[in-house]
């Protein structure tokens, strides 16, 4: 497989399973109709597990534009490979998106509330303020790249002895998966925490595109605060690491 392929599957099962819970949360008649914060939270943590899980071993799974902007600006990713993992991203998040979708498409059709409809697939501030929503998306994706940039690899070394790194499987995508967990529980009430451009940019456009009976515009003026805001904190966090490096 690909990094390029890795990183559109990866991104595929985040969004599938991260839009997945929301579906089953805020749609009429599902199982999970209800479950609120911590549901919602939870899920989207053990997608990225998965997502991580997945991609990790071959592209080591950014799943997100601005974990990638974030390490090429921290020298340690490649800028020629960037545009290439962002397309993968964008690709992974509408098809992950679309195919939520279908699945709980017949519970879109007896669900009336429209708000609720797109929420399933984009996020949206409690409170409208463009420069607070800002904010807010750029502090919880400066959290989640400062801990990307600190989690150590599992290896070992010796004095006389060549370095030997300690797997630990899909263990090794855990640390990552509670980073998340915390941001949507701490930071995520002001604004849903997207920290990923194309977690919001490509299911908003999905929820344009997908004939939804009865949805309503897809807010398209809010729609540049969860792709800047998170590359300003991915900018903002390369700028620290490099600066205590």
């Amino acid at each position: 497989m690909t990094s390029f392929a890795a990183e559109l599957l990866g991104t595929f099962l985040l969004l599938l399973l991260g839009n997945g819970v929301v579906a089953n949360v805020l749609l009429t008649r599902t199982k999970g109709n209800g479950g609120g914060l911590i549901a919602i939270t939870t899920a989207w943590a053990l997608a990225v597990f998965v997502g991580v899980t997945v991609a990790g071993p071959v592209s080591g799974a950014h799943l997100n534009p601005a974990v990638s902007l974030g390490l090429a600006l921290a020298g340690k990713f490649a800028w020629a490979e960037v545009p290439s993992y962002v397309l993968a991203q964008l690709i992974g998040a509408a098809l992950g998106s679309g195919c939520m979708w279908l699945m709980y498409r017949s519970h879109f059709e007896i669900t009336d509330d429209r708000d609720a409809k797109l929420a399933v697939f984009a996020t949206g501030p409690s409170i409208r303020g463009a420069l607070s929503n800002l904010f807010s998306e750029a502090v919880g994706t400066f959290v989640l790249l400062i801990a990307v940039f600190y989690i150590a690899g599992p290896e070992l070394t010796a004095e006389g002895i060549t370095v030997t790194k300690v797997g630990l499987g899909t263990v090794g995508a855990l640390p990552i998966a509670l980073v998340v967990w915390v941001i949507g529980l701490s930071l995520g009430g002001t604004t849903g925490y997207a920290i990923n451009p194309a977690r919001d940019l490509m299911p908003r456009l999905m929820h344009t595109l997908l004939p939804i009976k009865d949805k309503r515009d897809s807010d398209w003026s809010y729609a540049w605060i969860p792709v800047v805001g998170p590359c300003v904190g991915a900018a903002l966090a390369a700028g620290l690491f490099m600066a205590l490096s």
